[in-house]
């Protein structure tokens, strides 16, 4: 399970007795472009393995995330430092026995939703988004310049009566949940500070983006391939173009380009079977199959299109657009392979993303998506999937 550190309503006590043994964690209180020094990584490897010696043992599992700098995306002058400064903690945490480090190439944001409290029928809370309340933000409180362009007049009018029904405090609400910070960070971005790092992409455009990811890649793959670390990029969430930004880690020909753009194992995915389960072109039993040693870290959530496909929310684990059957015999089968390879590690480390708010934790403030019980949920029930077609596979 992912654990967002020592404030993390979420205990390491919590993520032992769901009955994991590995936990995903980051330095979410160092810097973006700052290196990661060996003295901060062990500190937090000591946090997570300090009960070791009484109770079931947890490990770091994996880095979730090691953050790319916002000048690496946009390929100024300076990334020469930010890439020498990520090379230096792929170092660091290879010198403290860290192998899987998780990283994005989201410009600006990081995953967009627009509400973080959406009613299932059951009573319990999801994250959702939707385009018409995204169009609201983008074209009526953020009003950036030539947003009209990028909505059907049918919505950009929607909204705009949307926007003109919305009392003061649901405003407030809609803009704070689009400026929400990294995950793990309780900061988020002023309207003025979110303004200004858009302007700072007018000139970059899909083809830009690319170019700067694979001249990132080229240079720390390289580096994490000699170190034994595997880096794993997540897809874009939700997977297409916001706010004037471009996304280029969307579809399976994406993740393609990108692994022939830096051929080594250590230039790898993390299969979020959520962020790319939201677009229905991607095939994603196929996608694990053809893409086999390259896949290094998963995430396994669904979400749930609706009328509008542009709209989706979380649905359970075993629900949705996923067929997480499917998906899981996929994943069981590629391990197979690994271990009939002989090639070493052959399991792939998993974890149960963005459960729903529910039960007791109805009633505490969690990081969205990361409360503790509907994960477990989650888990439980991927568990036992898991377990079911392994042995239908071994009878």
């Amino acid at each position: 399970m992912r654990w967002f550190g020592p404030n993390d309503p979420v205990s390491l006590m919590d993520i032992r007795q769901a009955g994991c043994t590995g936990v995903v964690t980051a330095l979410h209180q160092i810097p973006v472009g700052a290196v990661w020094s060996v003295e901060a990584i062990e500190e937090r490897k000591q946090l997570v393995e300090a009960a070791n010696d009484r109770y079931s043992p947890l490990h770091w599992a994996v880095v979730e995330s090691l953050p790319v700098h916002e000048a690496i995306k946009k390929g100024n002058p300076d990334r020469s430092t930010y890439i020498e400064h990520y090379k230096q903690s792929l170092r660091n945490l290879a010198a403290c026995g860290i192998q899987t480090v998780c990283y994005n190439f989201m410009p600006v944001l990081d995953w967009s939703r627009t509400n973080l409290t959406y009613e299932m029928p059951d009573g319990s809370r999801a994250l959702r988004f939707v385009w018409e309340d995204f169009a609201v933000f983008d074209l009526c409180i953020l009003k950036r310049a030539g947003a009209e362009a990028d909505y059907e007049p049918e919505v950009a009018q929607a909204a705009r009566h949307r926007f003109e029904q919305m009392t003061a405090q649901e405003i407030t609400q809609l803009s704070n949940i689009v400026l929400l910070g990294l995950p793990g960070s309780e900061e988020a971005f002023t309207l003025d500070t979110f303004q200004g790092l858009l302007n700072e992409y007018a000139t970059i455009d899909d083809q830009a983006l690319r170019e700067n990811l694979y001249y990132f890649i080229r240079e720390v793959a390289p580096v994490a391939n000699e170190l034994g670390i595997n880096l794993c990029i997540h897809p874009d969430d939700p997977p297409r173009p916001l706010l004037g930004l471009p996304r280029v880690v969307s579809t399976e020909a994406d993740l393609a380009q990108l692994m022939d753009a830096c051929d080594v194992v250590a230039n790898g995915i993390t299969f979020c079977t959520g962020s790319l389960g939201i677009r229905p072109d991607n095939d994603l039993p196929g996608m694990i199959r053809r893409f086999g040693n390259r896949i290094h870290f998963i995430h396994l959530r669904t979400t749930k299109r609706e009328d509008d496909p542009r709209n989706f929310h979380e649905a359970d684990h075993l629900a949705g657009d996923v067929d997480m059957y499917a998906v899981v015999k996929e994943i069981v089968l590629e391990q197979q392979r690994r271990a009939q390879a002989g090639t070493g590690v052959t399991s792939i480390p998993m974890r149960p993303d963005h459960g729903h708010q529910m039960l007791d934790d109805l009633h505490k403030v969690t990081y969205p998506g990361y409360s503790a019980i509907g994960r477990l949920r989650g888990l439980a029930e991927l568990r036992g999937l898991e377990f079911g077609i392994i042995r239908s596979l071994a009878e």
